[in-house]
């Protein structure tokens, strides 16, 4: 029997499939069973089987929504009408710390903890529960839940799905793609003002969220909650956005781009735009920041600044930048591996190695990207707009100069580019979960110009790798 063939008669119907990421969803959003059982290998496992049958993904995330959704409606009312009871009963009365935890994030994020929580781990079978026993309107918490599971049923079943439709990719099943996903690739156009103007907007002090902070407060059912949780800090509004459409957006590219026998049409007529601009500057030019991006050139980079946050025993910081660089690298060695597609052009140096994504791109989306985030927060807020617009500028040359030496498709700079803005979410907010000492006094200028003379001997000096 082929391969293709005896999985697929291994695997469930398509009906069976749905009701298990419904089943799935429910149990990883009830209150206490949620921490006890790996929802979200779970989920992906059930995905990446739907995506492998082809099973409308429409009806997937439908399931997964309503799933979300009862788990967290049953565990509302559970706290709600059995307050007592509930803390008495295991394992709430072995691990009292389960409710405390739970009980501070309500009260620090109010109405948008049932939203937030629902991204957030170690709380998010808890919040509902927590909600309902602090007797929140079961209105309010009604919006927040569904709210909140329309964007987490995409963000959770979109990775499955697709590590399921590359299996079909791989096994040469036949291709197809979802209509739906289609939508998805719009976000990337705008993807880079979110990343630049939309984190400062949805910041405390952005207009953005004095907005939308105007708005509610013109809401009676509203306005308590969403002051109470202003009064203790920023939400990570920005940095959760940012992750919920950066992984939605990068899955549905992903399909978009392994689904497509060869390049996209799109990727052709870019291609010959920059074939007509092709001359010996520009060529010149494309190599430099090509060296610059590659390896070399972000060691280079970044090792001055590296060593003074050892020096200076910014531990934290240390381990945050080691972290994203880490991952993100990782990402690319498996991603690259995983989609084996073919570069347009494979100098000597990149024998053996494949297109997408970028790990170019990646990479310097993750260097400027959590950069501009650090500088941000040491600068007056009015002037944080520029910081990111200046990352901007400095990342779109690094991606676009492989398109000027041909070696990737347009479509592997846009891979590239999401995937490292799923990087910088996570490590922001990793960051962001406790408040973080300044990173002053820093010795700014005498690392530039140390970060200049590496870059510059390593353009000069090295081949390109």
């Amino acid at each position: 029997m082929p391969l293709a063939d005896m999985l697929h008669s291994l695997t469930p119907s398509p009906p069976l499939i749905i009701f298990l990421v419904l089943v799935i969803a429910l149990v990883e959003s009830l209150a206490l069973v949620g921490l006890l059982v790996p929802g979200v290998v779970l989920i992906t496992t059930a995905a990446s089987l739907a995506g492998h049958q082809d099973i409308g993904l429409a009806w997937l995330i439908g399931a997964a929504l309503i799933g979300a959704v009862l788990g967290d409606g049953i565990s509302f009312s559970l706290g709600f009408k059995h307050r007592e009871q509930v803390t008495k009963r295991w394992p709430l009365s072995q691990h009292p710390e389960w409710l405390g935890r739970g009980a501070r994030f309500f009260e620090r994020y109010g109405i948008w903890s049932v939203f937030i929580g629902r991204f957030v781990g170690p709380v998010r079978p808890i919040i509902p529960l927590v909600a309902g026993m602090m007797r929140m309107p079961p209105r309010t918490f009604v919006w927040a839940n569904l709210t909140s599971a329309a964007l987490w049923a995409p963000a959770y079943v979109l990775p499955g799905y697709l590590l399921g439709r590359t299996w079909q990719h791989h096994l040469n099943l036949p291709p197809g793609l979802e209509a739906a996903l289609l939508i998805l690739a719009a976000i990337i156009v705008v993807l880079a003002i979110i990343f630049s103007w939309g984190r400062h907007q949805a910041t405390r002090h952005g207009r953005l969220y004095r907005a939308i902070a105007g708005s509610i407060r013109r809401v009676p059912l509203l306005r308590r909650p969403w002051l109470a949780m202003s009064q203790s800090g920023d939400v990570p509004l920005a940095s959760l956005l940012l992750l919920v459409i950066a992984l939605g957006s990068l899955s549905g590219w992903t399909l978009l781009v392994i689904t497509h026998h060869g390049p996209l049409e799109m990727d052709l007529l870019i291609q010959q735009l920059f074939a007509q601009l092709q001359s010996d500057v520009t060529y010149l030019a494309g190599n430099i920041f090509a060296r610059i991006g590659d390896t070399l050139g972000i060691i280079a980079l970044i090792l001055p600044w590296a060593m003074w946050l050892l020096v200076s025993k910014r531990w934290a910081a240390l381990l945050h930048w080691c972290g994203a660089f880490t991952g993100v690298a990782l990402l690319n060695i498996i991603g690259k591996a995983l989609f084996g597609r073919a570069r347009p052009e494979t100098p000597d140096y990149l024998i053996g190695s494949f297109s997408y994504p970028s790990a170019h791109t990646s990479t310097a989306v993750v260097l400027f990207g959590l950069t501009a985030a650090f500088v941000a927060a040491e600068m007056p807020r009015q002037k944080r707009f520029w910081v990111y617009w200046i990352a901007l500028t400095l990342t779109l040359p690094m991606a676009l100069s492989r398109l000027v030496v041909g070696v990737h498709w347009f479509s592997d700079l846009v891979g590239g580019a999401l995937l490292g803005l799923v990087v910088c979410a996570l490590t922001l907010l990793h960051w962001q979960q406790q408040p973080r000492p300044s990173m002053r006094p820093c010795p700014w200028r005498l690392l530039s110009v140390t970060s200049l003379v590496l870059i510059s001997a390593r353009v000069g000096l090295l081949p390109p790798v």
